[in-house]
């Protein structure tokens, strides 16, 4: 579906400030209030930390979450009168930074070797290096917050929101962890939407509690803004799982989550339709997981799980969860028509056709 609102001077002003709070080639001033370093550091000494996250950052990806706090921002403002500044903008490296972090920390443990198409940053920049810049850039993260001309009892409810959400992503990634490597358990469908809600949904709930909570000032649309942008990252995630098995994510290989043993909506789905297919399926799990993307199982194992309705039926419950959502945000912004419509083409258009 083709994007109806125009985004691009949103994303000129997102990118502007990704690239003030990690900049390429940081300057003296930059070094001493990150770092409250007494002298400056000669540029290699960032070399393992900088270059990293600049690297898959400058790779592009969407920009949803940071858009979806800059319109939530908008939208509380319209809907409680108050004004909005810049400054929202100055806020969405906090998830654009933590987004990133996931990603190098998920594709080692995924052991995944690319990511936007080109080497995932363990493998570009070694294991060592890429755990070290991931985490730093969790904690770099909300340096946004600290920065911002806000009043101290924001601040603090961001710093609170950003750690609880973050603290919940690492126990999905956990639950995540434990289930592609065993391939004895097999979650229900109500454990994978629990684990990505965690996992997945924390980042875009981020966004949305964070852009309500500055534009508003309001903790109860904030919570509730929240849980509807979590119910957007779950839907997202089962179409990703949808894309991975038919067409392959952009930069990534199809059917790479057969290799790392993911137990994805659609496979779970046809499980529970055809309970005779498990063991088929778990066989060719383990055997991809030894032998590689390459694997004759990676095809066998798409073709089974595709020879039912299960991904008709994953997508319509992506579907369903994000025309819910959108309904959610009308209710929460009542007043906030042309945000409430930005939010909405947003999501619409990011559901492959």
């Amino acid at each position: 579906m083709p994007m109806q609102t125009d985004y691009t001077e949103k994303l000129k002003k997102i990118e502007s400030y990704l690239e003030h709070f990690l900049p390429q080639m940081p300057d003296i001033s930059w070094q001493e209030q990150c770092f409250l370093l007494q002298k400056s550091l000669p540029s290699q000494s960032f070399a393992g930390l900088i270059p990293p996250c600049t690297d898959l950052i400058s790779r592009g990806g969407k920009r949803w979450r940071p858009l979806l706090l800059v319109l939530c921002a908008e939208a509380g403002a319209v809907q409680t009168g108050r004004t909005l500044t810049e400054q929202v903008y100055a806020l969405t490296p906090l998830v654009e930074f933590a987004h990133t972090a996931s990603l190098i920390h998920d594709d080692i443990e995924d052991a995944a070797d690319k990511r936007r198409g080109e080497p995932a940053i363990h493998i570009r920049y070694g294991i060592d290096t890429a755990l070290n810049a991931g985490s730093w850039l969790y904690f770099q993260a909300p340096f946004c917050i600290e920065t911002a001309q806000l009043s101290p009892d924001l601040k603090l409810a961001l710093y609170t929101l950003y750690t609880a959400q973050i603290r919940r992503l690492h126990l999905g990634q956990a639950l995540d962890i434990e289930w592609h490597k065993n391939n004895d358990k097999l979650p229900t469908v109500d454990e994978y939407t629990t684990m990505v809600t965690l996992k997945t949904g924390t980042l875009s709930a981020l966004a949305a509690g964070i852009g309500t909570l500055v534009g508003s000032a309001s903790k109860d649309m904030a919570e509730r803004a929240s849980q509807a942008a979590a119910d957007i990252g779950v839907a997202f995630q089962i179409l990703d799982d949808i894309i991975n098995l038919t067409t392959g994510n952009p930069g990534k290989k199809r059917g790479d989550d057969i290799v790392e043993g993911k137990k994805s909506l659609p496979l779970l789905l046809h499980i529970q339709s055809h309970p005779e297919h498990m063991q088929q399926i778990m066989a060719y799990l383990q055997n991809a997981r030894s032998e590689g993307i390459c694997s004759p199982s990676v095809e066998h194992c798409i073709s089974l799980i595709t020879s039912g309705s299960a991904l008709t039926e994953a997508k319509q419950r992506a579907q369903t969860m994000i025309k819910h959502a959108c309904n959610e945000f009308a209710c929460l912004f009542p007043a906030a028509g042309e945000q409430i419509r930005s939010i909405t083409d947003l999501f619409e258009a990011m559901i492959p056709q």
